[in-house]
């Protein structure tokens, strides 16, 4: 790019497909700003650690010679998965671009570590390095992927074509093609457990499970899962479905399906989320299964932003005096935002203000945008896997249902978005007792006195084990911390006839996860089978289970999975 003019309509055309979200990462490579620079500004001075730089220059002429001396007799061996097939190895100047690319890339990487300044600077620089790095890859071009050449000749242009119609299919639908979405349908193949919507309002439906034993436990059980997706995430197919799980464990289950935004809730605040959504399934659930004229209570469980939604939920019920919860499980949640990974690396004051004055006072923020953000913490694997699949060999991808899940985005409100950004991962206000007010009420996550389980997963990268650990310190009730391995989906839907990955248990709770860590227990196989235990103990006594779905003026009103989760961002 050689002028503003130029990057400008770089950043458009990018942005047509890949959505806001990487059109700013190109321009914080740019302005070295996530809060977006005003254009033209002054990029910033950079000091570099003198022996770091004497070390990366040694290092690089020698590899540099390396690699000119060694594909002169053969073609270099390059081990990144990018690289790994047949025709690269075959084909020496692709085997040489390839290997030529990764030393750049590593000694780019080695230059943004030898920055001299604070650690998010760095860790902002290194950021846009990465997605400049997975951006360029030889792999990403036709005229240097030594495998869509091979196949691009096999059958005679053919995926070519094929790779442009893909192309142009994909421009229209706004995102790109991570699975045959043609042959998943919300309701018939996944979402297919056997219930009905019980209750609605403009924000979300309440989905009622059909028992599936004989008795079910005395207090019911509510999921709240993230309204930045669609719920049946924990209800793809029946052999992986945490809903279906639940109910074969015996306790009657409820859901909140999220309505999927539009302009009609663009003045929608967090308040309303907290007040007309999370307080009124709550109260809805207890109606329902008449918990509420024996003062009696439910158990619920909230995934992610939903644990987040439900934790706020029981702090301002517990201002008010009231106890309808009788256990909480936080799925990779985040209630204290101290520790937030490669999330941080967007969030200062002026993209705060920007995202305040864009949307703070109505809008809509589009799902599409979420979806970007998320798959650009993860590029070469969840956004230029595909570009080269489905364009560059013109390749249909496999059918996923965890990817249509993926692909299938949600809008937000504007004023409840701008109000989550600045008093969670801005601010950190959730914990800091009576510094936040939601609907009439100071929170204070030290009034939530009931038995929690928090569970985080090891590698997840959008809610870092550190930052899922952190809700210890800021609960005063009996605590239970599970750490499962793999990432933020994975981890969490793991069921136990699959036997696979571990989980760790430490009945101490320390005030840092390492520490925790250091006297942790490893189990194989799935975190359920100790969640399941450990929600039995407070989930009451057995009683028949209902015959018919909802109770007195809560009706079954359309079958699961109803209809708010149907509609399209």
């Amino acid at each position: 790019m050689n002028s503003e003019a130029d990057w400008a309509r770089g950043v458009q055309q990018f942005q047509q497909l890949f959505g806001d979200s990487w059109a700013k990462a190109l321009q914080s490579f740019q302005g070295l700003n996530m809060g977006g620079a005003p254009a033209g500004a002054q990029l910033p001075k950079l000091a570099f650690a003198p022996d770091k730089l004497l070390q990366l220059q040694q290092q690089y002429l020698k590899d540099a010679t390396e690699l000119w001396n060694q594909s002169l007799h053969a073609n270099p061996p390059v081990t990144d998965r990018r690289f790994a097939g047949d025709a690269w190895g075959h084909n020496p100047v692709a085997a040489f671009s390839a290997a030529a690319y990764l030393l750049n890339a590593r000694t780019l990487m080695g230059l943004a570590d030898a920055v001299e300044s604070d650690a998010k600077t760095r860790a902002r620089i290194r950021f846009a390095v990465e997605q400049w790095m997975a951006a360029s890859s030889p792999s990403n071009f036709l005229a240097l992927n030594a495998e869509a050449q091979k196949k691009a000749i096999e059958t005679q242009g053919e995926s070519i074509a094929k790779g442009v119609q893909n192309l142009l299919h994909d421009m229209r639908q706004g995102h790109v093609s991570m699975t045959d979405e043609s042959v998943f349908e919300v309701g018939k193949n996944v979402a297919t457990s056997e219930g009905a919507v019980v209750f609605e309002n403009e924000l979300f439906q309440l989905i009622e499970y059909k028992p599936l034993t004989a008795k079910v436990y005395e207090r019911p059980f509510l999921l709240v899962p993230p309204c930045i997706n669609k719920f049946y995430i924990l209800d793809l197919q029946p052999e992986n479905s945490l809903i279906r799980y639940a109910v074969e464990q015996g306790h009657r289950t409820f859901v909140v399906s999220w309505r999927n935004p539009d302009e009609s809730l663009a003045q929608t605040t967090w308040d309303d989320y907290i007040d007309k959504a999370a307080i009124k399934a709550i109260h809805t659930v207890q109606e329902i299964t008449g918990q509420d004229k024996k003062g009696g209570q439910i158990n619920a469980l909230g995934f992610c932003v939903g644990g987040t939604i439900l934790g706020t939920a029981l702090a301002v019920l517990a201002g008010r005096g009231e106890k309808p919860v009788a256990s909480a499980t936080l799925l990779t949640t985040f209630l204290d935002f101290s520790d937030t990974g490669v999330l941080d690396l967007f969030i200062d004051e002026a993209f705060v203000k920007f995202r305040e004055m864009q949307l703070g006072q109505g809008g809509i923020l589009k799902g599409q945008e979420l979806a970007s953000t998320f798959s650009f913490l993860r590029p070469n694997d969840l956004v230029w896997n595909y570009v080269v699949g489905n364009y560059l060999k013109g390749e249909t991808p496999p059918p996923f249902d965890l990817l249509y899940w993926n692909s299938d985005s949600t809008n937000l409100p504007g004023p409840m978005y701008a109000w989550y950004l600045r008093n969670t991962y801005f601010e950190n206000n959730l914990v800091k007792p009576g510094k936040c007010t939601v609907a009439g009420q100071k929170i204070d996550l030290g009034k939530v006195d009931i038995p929690v389980y928090i569970y985080g997963s090891r590698e997840d990268h959008i809610v870092p084990i550190g930052g899922a650990y952190g809700s210890v310190n800021h609960l005063p009730g009996k605590k239970r911390f599970v750490m499962g391995a793999s990432g933020h989906i994975a981890g969490v839907i793991n069921p136990p006839a699959k036997k696979k990955r571990s989980y760790w248990t430490n009945d101490k709770l320390p005030k840092t996860h390492d520490e925790w860590l250091k006297g942790a227990k490893e189990h194989p196989g799935s975190w359920w089978t100790d969640w399941s235990a450990w929600l039995k103990g407070h989930a009451g006594k057995q009683i028949a289970a209902p015959k018919a779905y909802g109770k007195g003026k809560y009706k079954a009103l359309e079958p699961a999975p109803g209809s708010y989760v149907k509609a399209k961002a």
